[in-house]
């Protein structure tokens, strides 16, 4: 029996950094900043302190952001969950919640991301490029933007705003 593709993110569980379930429907109401994060990139330092910041500024207005350990470039997240947990709650005190390691390429590729590279992307193409691709998705589940690995988290705070009707 075919399962019915997602209509929004809110469709689609995941699992937490402790391996359990969950559902993405707990978000709802939310505007998401979905990061594929990785412990030994050269953009690590600069996106984990813009990520907080923005967290820190924006979490009591309506932002979450996941991060998704990734290990599929450059082998650059190499450790187990609890690893990389440790070393970003430790390192960059991040509050934001940090999830299972995940693939965002090919065929084991999670189901949020085959989800979120579904838009209508134009020079992206289908595949994420590297560490730190960043979607921005709406309070009904849909992503309406997609960033570069390369472009700083900062310089999202407008198109933030924008989702969470701050001027």
């Amino acid at each position: 029996m075919a399962t019915k593709d997602p209509e929004s993110v809110y469709d689609i569980s995941i699992e937490d950094a402790m391996g359990n379930s969950l559902e993405l429907s707990q978000y709802k109401d939310k505007v998401l900043l979905i990061v594929n994060v990785a412990s030994k990139c050269g953009m690590t330092n600069s996106n984990y302190t813009e990520l907080n910041e923005l967290y820190n500024k924006y979490k009591d207005k309506g932002l979450e952001i996941l991060a998704f350990p990734c290990n599929q470039f450059g082998e650059e997240e190499p450790g187990t969950t609890d690893q990389i947990t440790d070393f970003v709650c430790t390192r960059f005190k991040s509050e934001f919640p940090i999830f299972n390691k995940i693939e965002v390429n090919g065929e084991n590729a999670s189901p949020l991301y085959k989800f979120l590279k579904k838009g209508k992307w134009g020079i992206f193409g289908d595949d994420i490029q590297w560490n730190f691709a960043k979607f921005l998705v709406d309070k009904n589940g849909q992503a309406v933007e997609r960033y570069y690995p390369t472009t700083s988290p900062l310089t999202l705070e407008h198109d933030i705003k924008k989702l969470l009707n701050i001027s």
